[in-house]
């Protein structure tokens, strides 16, 4: 299953999400100190929403739109979910984008 250009473009129509997926780019620098490799497992959803300055809630809608047009990844941890970049369907969807303009 490809990506969606329509549901990525929906997804980055917001600054807010265009911001998270831009952190998430380079974790190590935007979210240190965290307990896990951000580059392996993702970044946990408290550290967005403490950089982001939102509520849980809103940070985790947030992510549910990137996460549905494929952007990013998530995994769990015990209690904790944690985010990544999916660089490959980033790539695609750059890709395509690029070759629709």
């Amino acid at each position: 299953m490809g990506i969606d250009i329509k549901d990525a473009l929906k997804a980055l129509d917001n600054p807010t999400r265009l911001a998270i997926l831009g952190w998430l780019k380079d974790p190590r620098k935007n979210f240190p100190g965290q307990e896990v490799d951000p580059e392996q497992v993702g970044v946990c959803v408290s550290a967005i929403q403490e950089r982001s300055g939102l509520s849980q809630s809103t940070v985790s809608l947030y992510l549910t739109a990137l996460q549905r047009a494929q952007l990013v990844t998530s995994r769990r941890v015990g209690p904790w979910t944690y985010y990544k970049r999916n660089e490959e369907n980033i790539s695609t969807y750059l890709a395509s984008l690029q070759s629709m303009i």
